[in-house]
């Protein structure tokens, strides 16, 4: 029986993260970047206040969130728009900015739901590599650019490997290419702190995704939100729908703007004493990862699949994740000190 649907949709593989058997009574989760501690008491009494306010039964009403993630970043509250997550914000750049045949680069390896989104578009995908030595593909990408480039897809600091991107780079890239949305993630803002946030007013082409998932600790309730020049925030409003993001995570966001010092408490313990132990150990024992600009690192032993499953049995989860050329590597989350250094003895055994 033939498709209803369109054909490049129905050859598509879906993006199916692993996340059966993630029990936390049982395994230390550092496999997907998250929050390796529960998040602040303010925002789950301020979960709690909010269902028990009987509100529920009533339409999302997202009051003064775009004005308080407005002063955050230091924009105008038309500079900004929410979003399910950050993923929907990718989304809907993309959809909005690229069609059917159009070109887009999206630098690889990397955070698999560009490739995803772009796919559904029917997009055609130029794929300039990173590396651990050179970092970004700067001169690739600029090389890659033609008059049909309508995306470009910029993760700072890139997923799985860390990797930072220059600011003038960034820059760059977007006035080579000013018939392209450059689209630039930067989900692990506030462990990173790079961004061009404040450039948004030269540059109409620049779009910035953030999120609440990673080191605000929210994902299970998916709040991001998209930050751009006004026109391409009224624009983008035209296609995300009225009630798109949910009410509990509104709620969520709010509390967690209001009671900041949990998040740079974390921050700070993960990024100057946590990661610095386990780039150390690292180095000691001479096992190869990539520089990192996050609060993961893309670690590479002898065996890697031997490790994972001695990590495993110790009670770690982390992720495997090959490199351009095949070779298996690890990407590990960075936690508390506590954590970072039962990660380090667990690492120790195994080798």
């Amino acid at each position: 029986m033939s498709s209803v649907l369109k054909p490049h949709i129905a050859r598509m593989s879906a993006y199916v993260p692993p996340l059966e058997g993630r029990d936390p009574q049982r395994f230390t989760l550092l496999d997907f970047n998250e929050r390796t501690v529960p998040v602040s008491e303010p925002i789950k009494r301020a979960l709690i206040d909010f269902i028990s306010g009987d509100r529920l039964q009533m339409y999302p009403s997202y009051s003064d969130i775009g004005q308080r993630l407005a002063d955050y970043c230091g924009l105008a509250a038309g500079q900004v728009m929410i979003t399910n997550g950050s993923d929907q914000g990718i989304d809907l750049i993309i959809r909005a900015a690229a069609a059917s045949g159009d070109h887009a680069i999206i630098p690889g390896p990397s955070f698999a739901i560009y490739r995803q989104c772009a796919a559904v578009q029917d997009l055609r995908i130029s794929e300039p590599r990173y590396s651990r030595d050179r970092g970004f593909p700067t001169a690739a990408v600029l090389a890659a650019i033609t008059a049909q480039t309508r995306l470009i897809v910029i993760a700072n600091p890139n997923n799985p490997s860390g990797t930072l991107v220059p600011r003038e780079d960034i820059l760059a890239i977007a006035a080579a290419a000013p018939q392209a949305a450059v689209l630039v993630d930067e989900c692990y803002f506030e462990y990173s702190r790079e961004t061009v946030a404040d450039q948004l007013d030269g540059h109409n082409n620049l779009f910035v995704t953030r999120t609440f998932s990673k080191t605000w600790g929210l994902p299970s309730i998916r709040f991001g939100y998209v930050l751009s020049a006004a026109e391409n925030i009224r624009a983008l409003l035209n296609v995300r729908g009225p009630y798109d993001v949910n009410q509990l995570a509104v709620v969520a966001a709010r509390a967690a703007l209001d009671n900041p010092d949990y998040t740079r408490d974390y921050v700070r313990e993960v990024m100057l004493e946590a990661k610095p132990l386990l780039e150390r150990y690292l180095h000691d024992a001479g096992i190869e990862y990539w520089p990192s600009g996050a609060n993961y690192l893309w670690v590479f032993p002898p065996d890697a699949a031997a490790v994972n499953e001695r990590l495993m049995q110790r009670g770690i989860l982390v992720r495997p994740k090959a490199d351009a050329d095949g070779k298996p590597g690890l990407r590990v989350t960075v936690g508390t000190v506590a954590q970072t250094e039962q990660l380090i003895d667990a690492l120790k055994a195994a080798s």
